[in-house]
């Protein structure tokens, strides 16, 4: 019995290191130690054999199955291994090859101005705020010295929502008074965000555009302080050839008042297309803070003065990228848009 013992197992093992699958070396198992398998019938046979023998004969079958088990579970081990391996070669990505190049998106040209201008302020040591879009009566004109009765509310058709209580704001200047009652001097701070008023769509107009407005009030504020910031931002911007001048004008919130121009960028102030042969492009509105609008603040006049500057995103943009028509902006054109990226 120990002979077919000895060829049984050298025969399994024969075939056990020729098995290339787990289906194959588990069909083998089964044939030799499963329940009706080879090896297992010499174990049932046992009682056909003399008392004196049954130890050693069982003992024999015993160190085979081992011998067995072992050599099945090393082969085992290896086919899962390479089995592994295969799967994860077909499964890989090779990152080093080149493929086919997905579109990515850049930057907004108003987001792009929009951050280059809080950068310039910040670093000048001006806070951001915000304030609601939807704003009240009160804060967007009465608080900015625009009564109900007064002619500049013409200037600025609006948006209702509640008539003559809540609008979508015409200005971000709204946001300079939430700031003075919430803070008091020195202050310094910009206020950047949309804006609405009912302006027919064209070149140079919209119904919905951004304002970045600023405000710096402490004491013994004057407008030098004002002009010399403005003339940095416009050198930031435009280059440090870049010259401004002011020209008086009028806004009820502050006094006095002026508009401010910067020499063109495009033409270094000769006179171009863009500058209409002026040599000079309007760039913002500002002004000293006026009286009344620090005292509804609680502000007092005689001790603090303030500087305000209110400036078109939309319109700088155009300045500084040559545009010629402002809808271009809005109008998400992906041609258009794949110049600044």
């Amino acid at each position: 019995m120990e002979e077919k013992i000895n060829l049984l197992v050298a025969e399994t093992i024969e075939k056990i290191a020729a098995a290339t699958d787990g289906k194959t070396l588990g069909e083998i198992k089964v044939a030799v130690l499963g329940k009706n398998g080879a090896l297992t019938s010499f174990m049932r046979n046992l009682k056909d054999l003399p008392a004196e023998k049954r130890p050693e004969v069982g003992k024999y079958v015993n160190e085979a199955r081992a011998k067995l088990d072992e050599q099945f579970e090393k082969k085992g081990n290896e086919l899962f291994e390479k089995e592994l391996a295969a799967k994860l070669e077909s499964e890989k990505i090779d990152i080093t090859i080149d493929k086919p190049a997905r579109p990515i998106g850049g930057r907004h040209p108003l987001n792009i101005v929009r951050r280059k201008v809080i950068d310039f302020f910040t670093s000048m040591g001006f806070v951001v705020t915000d304030s609601p879009e939807i704003e009240t009566d009160y804060y967007n004109f009465e608080a900015l010295n625009i009564p109900k009765d007064h002619p500049a509310r013409e200037m600025q058709d609006t948006f209702y929502i509640v008539p003559g209580k809540i609008l979508l704001r015409t200005q971000t200047s709204a946001g300079q008074i939430r700031t003075m009652e919430k803070d008091k001097p020195p202050i310094k701070m910009i206020n950047v965000g949309k804006v609405y008023r009912s302006d027919d769509i064209d070149a140079t107009h919209s119904p919905v555009f951004h304002q970045i407005e600023g405000l710096v009030v402490d004491k013994k504020i004057t407008m030098c302080d004002l002009k010399g910031m403005l003339e940095k931002f416009a050198k930031f911007f435009f280059g440090e050839a870049t010259q401004i001048r002011f020209r008086p004008s009028y806004f009820p919130f502050t006094e006095p008042s002026v508009e401010v121009d910067a020499s063109c960028p495009h033409c270094s102030g000769r006179g171009c297309r863009v500058c209409k042969g002026t040599g000079w492009i309007e760039i913002l509105g500002a002004g000293m803070v006026n009286r009344h609008v620090l005292e509804g603040c609680d502000i007092d006049p005689d001790k603090f003065t303030g500087f305000a500057f209110g400036i078109g995103l939309d319109r700088i943009t155009t300045i500084v990228y040559g545009i010629n028509d402002m809808r271009q902006e809005f109008e998400n054109d992906v041609r258009f848009l794949k110049q600044f990226n």
